[in-house]
Formats: structure tokens, sequence, C-alpha cells
């Protein structure tokens, strides 16, 4: 028969719950996680999407243009592609492309 010592029997035990160790890869998934988001908004140069300034976008693929616009809070995206269009309305304004290569969108009356 094995016998305890009265010293051991004072002591807590030090193995604690086996469940703790959850928690800590739980915080380390959470952590994890926002670094990718942060790594991929980087990666795609949209982190001025998290500041609190109006940002525009701009990304061209081939036959198809993505514009993300911030506004505040509100965030808009629009695809534009190099199909044509045909239809009646009404004008609205008139557009002029720059030297650099810049559209201007002057809006009319």
């Amino acid at each position: 028969m094995s016998r305890v010592h009265a010293r051991a029997r004072t002591h807590a035990e030090r193995a604690g719950d086996p469940l703790d160790g959850l928690v800590n890869l739980f915080d380390l998934g959470i952590v994890l996680a926002v670094a990718f988001l942060l790594a991929a908004l980087s990666y795609l140069k949209l982190t001025g999407i998290l500041a609190n300034k109006d940002v525009t976008v701009v990304q061209t693929t081939a036959g198809q243009t993505t514009i993300v616009e911030k506004q505040g809070s509100q965030v808009h995206v629009l695809h534009v592609t190099d199909q044509k269009v045909a239809g009646e309305g009404t004008r609205l304004g008139t557009v002029y492309r720059l030297n650099d290569g810049r559209l201007v969108y002057v809006a009319g009356h």
C-alpha cells in the first residue's frame, strides 16, 4: 500500500485544468485572424479603408475596372466594363480626359 505524506496533502495540484489551454488557443486564433486581415488589406493597398478619411481605390483587370469608394462610414463598389450600351436619357454632365490620363467629371444642370 502506498502512503501519502502530510507535506503532499498541503500542496495544491500543479497540473491545473487541461482545458485551460484551449482558452489560450482561442485568443491566439483571434490574434492570427486579425493579423491575416491586416496583411490582406495591406497587400491590396486598402488600409485606408480602416482610417477615418475618404478613400477611392481603382483596380483594373482585363476588360473590367473596379472602383471602391469610401465616404465616411459608407463603402460603394462600382464595376465598370468595356461593354457598350444604348438608350435614351438626359445629359447630366461632361467628362474630360486630362493630359496625365485622369478623368474629370463636370456635373451639368
